[in-house]
């Protein structure tokens, strides 16, 4: 299940660039998302797609999650790019751009019914269906398109992103009512790596597994931000301790460092070390 291995950082690769589809098997991307569809000219997508079958079918990029971009349904190349990659090897799952409703995916799902499926979440009639598509049963997480959304809402570009907020909240709630990966949207100004980390972190404090990324240079900023750190592994290995030696007593909760330890903290800390483990797997 994609919830349980690392998702701190998910890069978006133009399927149409052979050198960066070579590069990005050595990058350390928890994920790639292949794009068919925004880095794709229309003059190109018909060879993006066949050179793209072609080559994830001979390159190795190792435990990373692979995700395929494809174009809309609306679109001429829609269901030949699903057709293309419904039982491909080398393809962990399908992203669909513009999900504004279930039955964006159930279109999907039709063409490529063995495929976990994926929804890009990047206009407000979507996000006021969120609970609709993360409910699918082919759906294994959401990824917000938020310089789209931003696009539609009419906002103003904000380091806060307060416009955004209620709509990336939603996405969160959905994802996380119905277990399923949720994403942040991506950082344009990939040079301003402070900009990249508090925005990085505000996505972490919200919800988000992690974030989709333009560049490589960013992969260290998210990877870094959406791991545990030293104190939060410390704290939870204090907090199971702390709690099993009060269970041995009798006791229903436990008292660490002046606060009061209980069961849900216990979960919350066994699933930031097995998070911590998961990472060092990948890493190894």
């Amino acid at each position: 299940m994609e919830a349980a291995r690392p998702l701190r950082s998910v890069l978006y690769i133009p399927a149409s660039k052979a050198r960066a589809l070579e590069k990005a098997a050595g990058l350390a991307a928890d994920a790639i998302i292949f794009d068919l569809e925004d880095a794709v000219t229309p003059s190109e997508k018909e060879a993006a797609r066949a050179g793209l079958d072609a080559f994830l079918r001979e390159t190795d990029y190792g435990r990373k999650l692979r995700l395929v971009r494809i174009n809309g349904f609306d679109t001429i190349w829609g269901r030949a790019d699903a057709a293309a990659f419904a039982a491909h090897p080398g393809v962990d799952g399908i992203l669909v751009p513009k999900v504004n409703r279930a039955a964006a995916l159930d279109a999907v799902a039709q063409v490529a019914p063995d495929k976990p499926l994926w929804a890009m979440m990047e206009t407000p009639l979507g996000l006021l269906h969120a609970a609709e598509v993360a409910a699918h049963p082919a759906l294994r997480g959401l990824v917000m398109g938020t310089n789209d959304l931003a696009e539609e809402l009419g906002t103003k570009a904000r380091s806060d992103r307060m416009p955004l907020t209620t709509g990336l909240g939603l996405c969160v709630l959905a994802a996380r009512a119905y277990g399923r990966v949720v994403i942040d949207g991506v950082f344009n100004a990939f040079r301003d790596e402070q900009g990249l980390e508090a925005e990085c972190r505000q996505g972490r404090d919200m919800g988000f597994d992690g974030k989709t990324l333009i560049h490589p240079d960013q992969l260290g900023v998210a990877n870094r931000v959406f791991a545990p750190s030293a104190c939060e592994l410390d704290l939870a290995r204090r907090q199971v301790e702390a709690f099993a030696a009060a269970e041995a007593f009798g006791q229903g909760v436990a008292v660490l460092d002046g606060k009061i330890v209980e069961n849900l903290h216990i979960v919350s800390a066994r699933a930031l070390m097995e998070k911590a483990r998961a990472i060092a797997a990948m890493q190894g």
